[in-house]
């Protein structure tokens, strides 16, 4: 690294004084270092990227004779791998990058704890992604417009519908203009309009069984269930993924309960690994007879896409590091959200 730089994202600023903090307040990122002489507040300054190693070190021996150089370059090594620092020298090398990720990109940066040279790495991971979506319902549409705004390289989207009036409420990507419509179709005339740099394309038709998975899932980089029927088709996407070594994540909602999950295969349990432990005792169905019912909002559905699109962005890049091989809940009645964590790996699926 030439010329150190702080990262923007993770500028400290002095905690009483004696203390610094760095990477700005969230919980992952966030750390307070002791300074009880002012010589790493010092040192921060000089990590403006304009000055290499040497010159910050012989600035700071300087200032603090009693501190030798070796301290200097120690502390600038551990602040760049804890992700804290990129080289100023390695911004804008290559090709450019497009101006509408100059958010998304800060986000990576800000989210980052790998060290690397130059923040816009992850970018380019994305953008060099290929995405499958099956479903694109209210969980998919709202996973399918964040990986498109967010820029991968291709999505593509499978589902066998048509656009209802039922689906309005909750399946952000139609309008009444759509009704009728295949919602593939509809959904990659409104995605290209967020995006036309993202390839998408399109296939109308249901998933009737694993074999299906396993292609769609050994074209792309990682595979996103967004669909709930038929009633087996995430241990169908299990099934697949792990025979072709194809990350995966899944979306859906039992009313206001949020349910998510993402999985590496080989990596650890599997999707089924959580459910063969299942020593539930019987069920007694009521016998009344009641309609059936699809409780849905653009909330639920928007929360539960959301979610599984910044999954799938995290299995493609590793940023932000997060556990998989769990399932993640949020109640939206009590706003408790919980991690279902599978006991360990070695159900008949995946052993």
């Amino acid at each position: 690294m030439r010329f150190p730089c702080v990262k923007p994202e993770h500028a400290p600023f002095l905690v009483g004084e004696d203390k610094v903090q760095i990477g700005g307040i969230v919980p992952g990122i966030a750390a307070v270092i002791p300074d009880p002489d002012g010589w790493v507040w010092a040192l921060l300054v000089l990590l403006d990227g304009t000055r290499t190693v040497g010159q910050v070190a012989a600035a700071l021996v300087h200032r603090f004779p009693e501190r030798p150089e070796s301290d200097v370059r120690d502390a600038v090594d551990e602040l760049y791998r804890a992700g804290h620092l990129y080289d100023a020298d390695a911004v804008g090398a290559g090709e450019p990058l497009d101006e509408r990720y100059a958010t998304t990109r800060a986000l990576w940066r800000c989210m980052d704890r790998t060290p690397r040279p130059d923040g816009g790495d992850v970018q380019e991971l994305v953008r060099q992604a290929r995405v499958a979506l099956i479903g694109v319902g209210g969980v998919g549409c709202a996973a399918a417009q964040a990986l498109t705004r967010c820029g991968v390289g291709g999505l593509h989207l499978v589902d066998p519908d048509v656009v209802e009036r039922s689906n309005l409420g909750h399946q952000g990507l139609y309008t009444r203009r759509d009704l009728g419509t295949p919602k593939v179709i509809a959904a990659r005339r409104r995605l290209r309009a967020h995006n036309d740099d993202v390839e998408i394309t399109v296939e109308r038709a249901p998933v009737e069984g694993p074999e299906r998975l396993r292609r769609l899932a050994a074209d792309h980089d990682v595979l996103v269930m967004a669909a709930d029927t038929p009633a087996a088709i995430r241990d169908w996407t299990n099934e697949a993924c792990l025979a072709t070594g194809t990350p995966w994540t899944y979306g859906g909602y039992h009313g206001p309960l949020v349910q998510v999950g993402a999985y590496l295969p080989g990596a650890g349990p599997c999707y089924r690994c959580a459910r063969a432990g299942d020593a539930e005792p019987p069920i007694t169905a009521w016998p009344g007879k009641s309609p059936a019912v699809h409780a849905a909002s653009s909330v639920s559905a928007g929360y539960a896409g959301l979610t599984v699109a910044h999954l799938a962005l995290s299995l493609l890049t590793g940023v932000p590091a997060l556990p998989h091989h769990n399932e993640y809940r949020l109640n939206l009645v009590t706003w408790r959200s919980e991690i279902v964590e599978a006991p360990s790996a070695g159900c008949p699926a995946c052993r």
